[in-house]
């Protein structure tokens, strides 16, 4: 599967095992989706469980919360991360506070889909990373999959989470993975092994990182379409690298990090989102203080810059296989 058609399975999945699952979103329903991840939803479930709303983030979220409040389980699409913003104040003022303003009466259990990232020359409008900026909000999960394997299997563990969850699809990857030249697919998903996902239901638990590739010299954290931007980078240079996927980013596989920087003794992360207060500081700030007498070297950190997002540039803004083989020339030199 490519991860449109996985995260498709997973709704589905989830839409047959579940009647209180809904989806819910500008254009999901008769159309099935910008990306047409919710494609032939509609038609198999009715217009009552995958539906069209106005194209209103604040409505959407803001009913999506209600329902779920009621006993339902929405999965509502943002069609992108941009447009989030307006919805800010029900995810952070609602969803993610109900269960504890409620005392345990009321839960939020909403996952609320949105493509993010660049990759499809969409400017400032359609290719923002925000994932910062629900990290730091106490409450809401937030996750990032990298193959369609992941993506289905956190997908379902999200739909079946009693609290809201953001989950952040990284549109570059939708249809394959790419390789060091970072512009173009390198093979269909359908011939990567991360491509094989079974047609049936399979979670991947929140809060669990997956080890991408072992090494001793050097630990890379990474998620979403970095993986495979760090990997192609990784065996080209010939460096003997573990590459860390988190998936997760809100719960944080924290045990995970650790053991392998304690391992290599140098830590590198790579991001896509600008750099000043991007995810990748609070990665910094945790290896620091868990791993310092393990470090052989300051922490490395490869990011978008702190521009507003670029759009004739787009690929000078993305860390691309040049700043990551310098940051690791110079990391495993210091």
């Amino acid at each position: 599967m490519t991860m449109i058609q996985a995260i498709n399975s997973a709704m589905d999945v989830m839409m047959a095992r579940d009647p209180d699952v809904v989806v819910m979103g500008e254009d999901v329903g008769y159309f099935g989706g910008v990306f047409r991840a919710t494609a032939g939803l509609q038609t198999k479930y009715g217009k009552t469980r995958a539906f069209d709303t106005p194209i209103t983030e604040i409505g959407i979220v803001g009913v999506a919360i209600g329902m779920a409040a009621y006993g339902l389980r929405p999965v509502p699409e943002i069609q992108f991360a941009d447009y989030i913003y307006p919805a800010l104040d029900q995810l952070v003022s609602e969803a993610a506070r109900l269960r504890y303003r409620s005392n345990g009466d009321f839960i939020a259990p909403i996952t609320v889909r949105s493509p993010y990232g660049g990759g499809i020359f969409g400017g400032q409008t359609h290719s923002q990373s925000p994932e910062g900026i629900f990290t730091h909000v106490s409450g809401i999960k937030t996750v990032i999959p990298s193959t369609p394997y992941d993506a289905k299997g956190l997908l379902i563990a999200a739909i079946e989470d009693n609290d809201p969850v953001l989950f952040l699809e990284p549109k570059r990857i939708y249809n394959g993975p790419f390789d060091g030249h970072y512009d173009r697919p390198s093979r269909n998903w359908s011939a990567h092994p991360a491509g094989a996902v079974p047609e049936g239901h399979y979670r991947i638990e929140l809060g669990k990182a997956a080890t991408v590739r072992a090494g001793e010299a050097v630990t890379v954290l990474c998620y979403g379409t970095m993986v495979h931007v760090v990997e192609a980078t990784v065996e080209a240079m010939g460096v003997d690298a573990e590459i860390i996927d988190l998936r997760t980013l809100v719960p944080l596989d924290i045990a995970a990090i650790e053991a392998s920087v304690q391992k290599t003794g140098r830590c590198m992360i790579v991001h896509e989102a600008t750099r000043t207060s991007g995810f990748g500081a609070e990665l910094s700030a945790l290896v620091q203080e868990r791993c310092f007498y393990h470090l052989e070297a300051p922490i490395a950190r490869v990011t978008g810059f702190d521009t507003p997002y670029p759009h004739s540039l787009e690929w000078a803004y993305f860390p691309g296989p040049v700043r990551i083989r310098e940051a690791l020339t110079k990391l495993l030199k210091d």
